[in-house]
This record gives structure tokens, sequence and C-alpha cells, in this order.
């Protein structure tokens, strides 16, 4: 496992306390991709792939995808990256049931196949209009 695939444990056990509160609310994570060169990257067959099955564990958890781009560079800062992807979650919890869903499994390899680093950014979700 690569340490991008390891969770900040201290952001976790604040999602997991939000998820399992009364005062459960809605979130966006906004994903920074930078992807490994099998992944070929916006048009190759493994990314095409693992955007499909991530769309089907996107909805199977109750999610939506808000938006996702390409990144074309960087005017002021230094940070390799190849797409930003926002998605709404209606709750913690519903982020957290991502590894209990069908599509679960295959995302995940998919996934590692195709990541050379990632980073989730934890947005509030209640501040937009709805999704």
């Amino acid at each position: 496992m690569h340490d991008y695939f390891v969770p900040n444990r201290d952001d976790f056990e604040i999602i997991e306390k939000i998820a399992t509160s009364n005062d459960d609310t809605s979130l966006v994570m906004l994903n920074l991709n930078t992807y490994a060169p099998e992944a070929d990257y916006p048009n190759g067959a493994l990314y095409t792939e693992w955007m499909h099955v991530l769309g089907m564990l996107i909805d199977q958890a109750g999610g939506k995808k808000l938006w996702q781009l390409p990144v074309f560079g960087q005017p002021i800062g230094s940070q390799e990256l190849d797409e930003i992807i926002a998605v709404w979650w209606p709750s913690h919890s519903a982020f957290l049931s991502i590894t209990e869903q069908p599509a679960s499994e295959e995302n995940f390899r998919l996934r590692s196949l195709c990541l050379k680093n990632a980073v989730l950014h934890r947005c509030p979700g209640d501040i937009l209009s709805s999704p």
C-alpha cells in the first residue's frame, strides 16, 4: 500500500465521530488526483474503467459527482496534479459507507492502479444549493 492510500487517522476519527452523532451533515470531498502513466489519463482504458466503477460506487453510497475538471497548470505554487473531482455526500456516514458498497472492491483495485498520488479535502456540503 502506498503512503497516499493511508488515511489521515486524525481526520478519519473526526469523520467517524460526526457520522455516529445526531449532527451528521453533508460534505463535499475534493479529490486532487495525479495519475500513473499506466492509467493513460484522460482517455486510457484503465482510467475510463475506473471512472465508470467510481460513478457506480458514488451512486450506491448516495453521493453525487458535482464536477470533474482537468488541471491545465498552476499560475501560483507547485503541485503535480492532473484532475480535480468534487463529490457531494449527503452525510459523513454515507461517505464512510463506500467501503460497504457492491462496487467498492473493484473501485479500490482500479484506484490503486490508476493513481500516482491523491489528496482528499473534506469541505462543508451544506453551503451548496441542492446538488
